[in-house]
C-alpha cells in the first residue's frame, strides 16, 4: 500500500508547481489527450511501511552525503549521484572502491519514487531496498553492516538526528534504509521548458521540438516505453544494442526469451545532461542514441517488438533531438547539508 504525499512537504527540492493545465500548448496532429499524458503528478509516492517525515528525510540526506558510508570513508552515495550532474556521474561506467571499475553505469535518481522494482536489471524490489546493494559490495563501497553501524553510533550528532526520526537514537540497518529512501523519494524533475509548453507558453519550445513531440509520439515509436510524465514506464526491453555475458532482466527470468538482455527503460528528465548513455554507457551522444534506434538494433528473439527501423529523415531526427533537449530543467542549486562528526 502506498500513501500519496503532497510534494509541498519537499518543497526545497521542488521549485515549482507541479499541475498542468489539461488547455495545454499542442504539437501538430497531438490530441490533448496525449498531451496530458505527460503532465506531472501533484504528490510524490511513500509507502505505508515508510512514510514521509522531515526529520527522516534530513537524516537521509546526511546519510546520502556522507563518505562514512565506504570502508575508505572517500565514497558517498552521491559520489555516483551527484545533483550537479542531474543526480549521476557522467561517467560510461561507476566508481567505486575497486580500482578495476563497475560494468554499468550509475542510473540518475531523478523521479525514482515513480519506479519499483529498481536497477538496470530490476533486481531490487524496493527503494528501501537498494542502498546496502552498493554499500556492502567489495567493488562499490566496500563496507560491512556491522562496521557502519559503529561508525554511526560513535558520533552524537548522528544519534540526535534517528532520535529526531525514528522516537530513539537506536541505529539499525533497517533506519538507515527508510531514511535513505525518504530522502531519495524527493529528487523529483524540476520544469523544464517542455513542461512550462505543456502548461500553456507557446513560446517556451521551438517549432523543431514541437514536431520533435510528434515524432517521439508517432512515427518513432518512442512513447511505447517512455510515456509519462517522467518518461519511462518502467519497463525492461531489450532494444537490440546490449551484448556479452550480462543479460539484464533474464539473469532472474532465464526461461523468458524476452527478457533476455533486457534492461530497465530509463527516464528522459535531464537527458541532455546525462550522457553517455545506455545500462553501460557504450552510446555517447543523443545523435548517437536516435541513430541506434532508427537502424533498429540486432534482430534476436528477445528484442522489443517496438524496435525496428525507422527510416527517419535527417529533419526529423533533428527535430527530435530538439525535442529530448526540452526536457532538461535549469540546474537548480542544491544546499549540502552540514555532516555530523
Amino acid at each position: 500500500m502506498r500513501l500519496w504525499v503532497g510534494l509541498t512537504l519537499l518543497a526545497a527540492f521542488v521549485p515549482m508547481g507541479l499541475s498542468f493545465a489539461l488547455n495545454a500548448a499542442k504539437a501538430p496532429g497531438e490530441p490533448a489527450t496525449v498531451r496530458a499524458s505527460y503532465r506531472r503528478p501533484a504528490v510524490v509516492p511513500f509507502p505505508g511501511s515508510n512514510p514521509h517525515s522531515e526529520a527522516k528525510s534530513a537524516l537521509g540526506a546526511m546519510l546520502f552525503f556522507d563518505p562514512l558510508l565506504s570502508r575508505s570513508k572517500t565514497l558517498s552515495c552521491a559520489t555516483c549521484h551527484n545533483p550537479s550532474l542531474s543526480w549521476a556521474d557522467g561517467l560510461p561506467r561507476a566508481i567505486g572502491e575497486d580500482p578495476n571499475g563497475l560494468p554499468i553505469r550509475a542510473p540518475t535518481l531523478i523521479d525514482v519514487a515513480f519506479f519499483e522494482p529498481l536497477g538496470w536489471d530490476g533486481k531490487f524490489r524496493s527503494l528501501e531496498s537498494v542502498a546496502f546493494g552498493p554499500i556492502l559490495s567489495p567493488a562499490n563501497m566496500n563496507m560491512t553492516e556491522p562496521e557502519l553501524i559503529e561508525r554511526l553510533s560513535a558520533i552524537p550528532g548522528y544519534v540526535d538526528a534517528f532520535t529526531k526520526a525514528f522516537g530513539d537514537g537506536g541505529i539499525t540497518r533497517p533506519r538507515i534504509e527508510a531514511s535513505l529512501a525518504t530522502f531519495e523519494r524527493s529528487i523529483v524533475a524540476a520544469e523544464a521548458p517542455f513542461d512550462r509548453w505543456i502548461k500553456g507558453d507557446d513560446t517556451a519550445i521551438s517549432a523543431s521540438a514541437q514536431h520533435g513531440f510528434a515524432i517521439f509520439n508517432g512515427k518513432a515509436g518512442c512513447a511505447a516505453c517512455h510515456s509519462g510524465p517522467s518518461f519511462s514506464d518502467g519497463s525492461f526491453q531489450d532494444i537490440g544494442t546490449a551484448k556479452g555475458n550480462d543479460v539484464g532482466r533474464g539473469r532472474f527470468f532465464p526461461k523468458s526469451a524476452k527478457l533476455h538482455y533486457a534492461f530497465k527503460t530509463p527516464t528522459l528528465r535531464d537527458v541532455a545532461r546525462r550522457a553517455p548513455y545506455m545500462h553501460d554507457g557504450s552510446v555517447a551522444t543523443l545523435e548517437d542514441v536516435i541513430e541506434l534506434y532508427n537502424k533498429g538494433g540486432i534482430e534476436r528473439p528477445s528484442r522489443s517488438p517496438d524496435i525496428k527501423p525507422l527510416s527517419l529523415t535527417a529533419t526529423e531526427k533533428k527535430d527530435l533531438i530538439a525535442f529530448l533537449q526540452t526536457l532538461t530543467a535549469a540546474p537548480t542549486p542544491f544546499a549540502v547539508p552540514t555532516l555530523p562528526r
